[in-house]
């Protein structure tokens, strides 16, 4: 399997690690941490030195209540890192759901449009189609200062399955080739700690829809109602997490914490590569 960006082919044979680039004063995990550009230029140069396979900068927190920013706010805080991480020679993502900031975005040559609304606001398909760049549909109901109240399910995989499969229909009606689309179950969006459990045990489902799976769970709350750790300690679950997703079909991980992701996958593959025959490690090998 394969994900088209808009400069690069990537190779989904392995897991790949996205890392997490908040240019933000408010996120729920490392809100103000990288708000200042130049820390946010060294923050992308250190991921990269740490193994990341992708950046995804995002300037508005999507937390649980978060207030919003307006366009132009939401620019002005990433359009210097997204200058300097184009020339990185890695996939940019930029992590929004305006239109006028996608376009603004692609224009300064991002690869990836990372959408929490899936596309669904006026105009954003028509930013993206034509582009080239690669696009991440994710699941969330409402707005983040709302979503929580609207965490009802029946079946929470079927229906989180469903409007996934109607948002990439929906894509490639508009125009937007089917290999640049990647889907996102939105773990910690509109989801209570035990609808996300129930996503993630039932995600192999979600393959069946046949695009990339791109999964966040790094520091997300969930991990703290389970382990009882604050933000800053849940490392240990946010690795736990990741695998789990990864057994069951994601492509790509969204982390903050990209070295320790990177070795735990690099341990996971080797345990992978031990079970095949030997003539099949010669073949894939070569």
């Amino acid at each position: 399997m394969h994900w088209q960006t808009r400069r690069f082919r990537l190779d989904l044979s392995r897991p790949l690690v996205m890392g997490i680039v908040n240019v933000t004063p408010d996120s729920f995990s490392d809100g103000g941490r990288h708000d200042d550009r130049r820390a946010a230029i060294a923050h992308c140069e250190r991921l990269l030195a740490e193994g990341a396979d992708i950046l995804d900068i995002g300037g508005e927190s999507t937390r649980p209540g978060a207030p919003k920013v307006d366009a132009e706010g939401e620019w002005a805080r990433i359009a210097e890192v997204l200058t300097a991480a184009v020339t990185m020679g890695v996939p940019v993502s930029v992590d929004t759901y305006k239109p006028e900031v996608m376009r603004r975005a692609l224009d300064a040559g991002a690869d990836v449009i990372n959408d929490v609304q899936a596309l669904q606001l006026p105009g954003a398909l028509a930013a993206v189609v034509g582009s080239g760049a690669g696009v991440c549909l994710m699941h969330m109901r409402g707005e983040p200062a709302s979503m929580m109240d609207l965490a009802v399910y029946d079946d929470v995989v079927a229906e989180v399955q469903g409007f996934l499969a109607q948002r990439a229909q929906a894509a490639q009606a508009a125009g937007l080739p089917a290999e640049c689309i990647a889907l996102d179950p939105g773990y910690g969006f509109a989801k209570t700690a035990e609808h996300n459990l129930r996503l993630l045990a039932g995600q192999q489902q979600l393959k069946a829809l046949g695009y990339p799976l791109l999964v966040g769970w790094s520091r997300k709350r969930t991990l703290g109602d389970i382990t009882g750790r604050p933000v800053g300690e849940r490392l240990p679950a946010s690795l736990a997490a990741a695998l789990r997703a990864v057994s069951a079909g994601a492509n790509v991980v969204r982390v903050h914490d990209v070295a320790a992701t990177v070795d735990a996958l690099k341990v996971w593959a080797a345990v992978d590569a031990a079970k095949m025959p030997p003539s099949a490690q010669e073949g894939s090998a070569r």
